[in-house]
């Protein structure tokens, strides 16, 4: 079996002259200053799988989606608000742990087609940079391990909010994303369509919905 069975009108305006800034005085800020309840927020954290999900999204046939996430992975992050470049994360996903809802497709997943769980049995993401963009939007730059092949990634991520729950655990909540094409990592298994095209697309939508849990008390 396969793997996967608003336009703005534009407004002419009179070229201005822009304002001159008076001299001696200060240039406009361009960095994002650190939210004061983020800043509270620094420290080290653990993803937490029951409210986490780390799946995939592909391109099928070249109508429809296929969806699916790993099961077991293991994490280590840590969240610097006051300087996000030393922000980091390091999570490791158990390939024979996919699920895509289709327990024939995933047996084709873990085999020597795709993943190769038996030789591979793990995949990594380990960052390399990070910077805030905004207000709630950082970019997280790592190196993707995919059956031994590491390759640069960049992710989108999205600050969602934080709690105290009923049992007195502090939660953080990210959603981050990225687009691979996965030939770059070896993932070349596919099949031709009899109107042209290709069965499995070529690029790889990666969704981090992470829901984290703090595993050590807040930066002084």
């Amino acid at each position: 079996m396969n793997l996967f069975n608003r336009v703005v009108p534009s407004r002419r305006q009179a070229p201005s002259v822009p304002p001159q800034r008076p001299v001696g005085a200060p240039a406009s800020p361009t960095a994002v200053l650190p939210d004061p309840d983020l800043v509270n927020l620094t420290g080290e954290w653990v993803v937490d799988p029951a409210h986490s999900r780390i799946g995939f999204s592909v391109r099928h046939a070249m109508v429809t989606t296929v969806r699916g996430c790993f099961l077991e992975y293991e994490s280590r992050l840590y969240f610097d608000a006051r300087n996000p470049a030393r922000s980091r994360a390091d999570l490791t996903l158990f390939t024979a742990s996919v699920d895509t809802g289709v327990e024939q497709r995933d047996a084709h997943l873990v085999g020597r087609d795709f993943l190769d769980a038996a030789t591979y049995p793990r995949m990594r993401f380990t960052s390399t940079a990070v910077e805030q963009a905004g207000a709630d939007l950082y970019r997280m730059s790592g190196d993707l391990t995919i059956k031994g092949i590491s390759r640069p990634v960049l992710l989108e991520m999205t600050y969602i909010g934080h709690v105290t729950d009923p049992f007195g655990y502090e939660r953080v909540g990210f959603d981050g994303t990225t687009t691979i094409n996965r030939s770059d990592w070896g993932l070349t298994y596919n099949s031709r369509l009899a109107e042209g095209g290709a069965m499995v697309s070529e690029k790889v939508r990666l969704q981090f919905d992470i829901a984290a849990i703090r595993t050590a008390p807040a930066a002084g």
